[in-house]
């Protein structure tokens, strides 16, 4: 990829909300994707911690579900008002099962603890270095799904669906869930992106 193409890929990459189920590359390409995230994404120290677990079609809608339902008793407790849940939260979540797929991003911390033993003065930092690295990936496979034809947004549902998806798709009840990648056929346009002046972000020294 020319540094062109890749700067573009970049500018490319925004939030999308409405989504559709229409695919435009089969189930195959989206799993090729996300293995070369996984093969190919750094992590500090090569712990490679990060999980990702793909659900498509009907496996996503029943995510989303479940999403709905975990609001339930906060509903009733009055946690969310039930105003609230019914024209601004449920609304969400339909959009997000209006979408073909969601990629969920873990982090493993059992296996984490064994880098942190082993190499005890940065025992500290090797989570937040895991999320560093699981960030990458997410930024990663929201980029290339968009760039295969897909919109995207990224959702963070964490910890309220923790109990029931792990449960849902027998996964380890200690991987700690980071974010959802919501894709799905473009169907809107993102919205506009104010951005702050460059020179109050970014300082170059030595430049010649």
């Amino acid at each position: 990829m020319s540094t062109e193409a890749l700067v573009q890929a970049a500018k490319n990459r925004r939030t999308i909300y409405k989504l559709g189920k229409n695919s435009p590359v089969p189930d195959s390409k989206v799993e090729e994707l996300v293995n070369e995230a996984i093969l190919n994404v750094p992590s500090s120290f090569n712990t490679q911690s990060t999980r990702l677990v793909v659900l498509l079609h009907e496996e996503h809608d029943r995510l989303w579900d479940l999403a709905a339902e975990a609001f339930a008793p906060l509903v009733q407790s009055g946690a969310v008002p039930e105003e609230v849940f019914k024209n601004q939260t449920l609304p969400k979540l339909q959009g997000f099962k209006a979408a073909a797929g969601t990629i969920l991003f873990y982090e493993d911390p059992a296996h984490i603890k064994g880098f942190q033993e082993k190499f005890a003065a940065f025992a500290d930092k090797f989570e937040p270095w895991a999320d560093h690295s699981n960030a990458m990936h997410q930024y990663f496979l929201w980029t290339a799904l968009e760039s295969v034809g897909f919109g995207a947004n990224l959702q963070h549902y964490n910890p309220l669906l923790d109990a029931s998806v792990a449960k849902q798709w027998n996964l380890p009840n200690e991987w700690r869930l980071v974010a959802q990648l919501v894709f799905g056929s473009p169907e809107g346009s993102a919205g506009e992106k104010a951005q702050k002046p460059i020179e109050e972000r970014v300082k170059i020294f030595g430049k010649q």
